[in-house]
């Protein structure tokens, strides 16, 4: 069975107590939920984590390979904009990556109109809300399938 890697970024374990307006009233844990569901009838196990710092998301995805993981499902969440290390590593990995976002990143501040990650990502997928997660994750099916 593949194994894909689902990286929640810095304030993602607020989801559902913070700006609900932009990022709806879904947790985090419901979040995984979904992607739980479509993962089992697709067939592929998923791997949760969910950090606030940088260095450990950059130790998820340096050892993704290592640890088997086909592909990776990621929300940088803020480190989008800011984090080279980030990019860097999944660029090294070489493993199938797709980026998300709840909300739509290119309708709101201008420092957000600027992924540092999409580059080194097989796709990027924002502004629908929580499907954004289940849009990510199929295209992460088909591509390792």
């Amino acid at each position: 069975m593949k194994k894909i890697l689902v990286v929640h970024g810095p304030n993602l374990n607020l989801l559902g107590q913070r700006e609900k307006d932009i990022y709806g009233s879904a947790t985090l844990a419901e979040i995984n939920g979904a992607l739980s569901r479509l993962a089992g009838k697709s067939k592929v196990r998923l791997e949760f984590l969910q950090s606030n710092h940088e260095g450990e998301i950059v130790d998820a995805i340096g050892k993704a390979k290592k640890n088997k993981f086909s592909a990776i499902l990621m929300n940088p969440a803020a480190y989008t904009h800011t984090s080279v290390a980030i990019r860097d590593a999944v660029a090294a990995v070489e493993i199938p990556t797709v980026e998300v976002h709840i909300s739509n990143i290119y309708s709101r501040e201008d420092f957000r109109h600027q992924s540092l990650i999409a580059p080194v990502c097989h796709g990027q997928i924002s502004g629908f809300g929580t499907d954004s997660y289940l849009l990510g994750l199929q295209a992460i099916i088909n591509l390792i399938k």
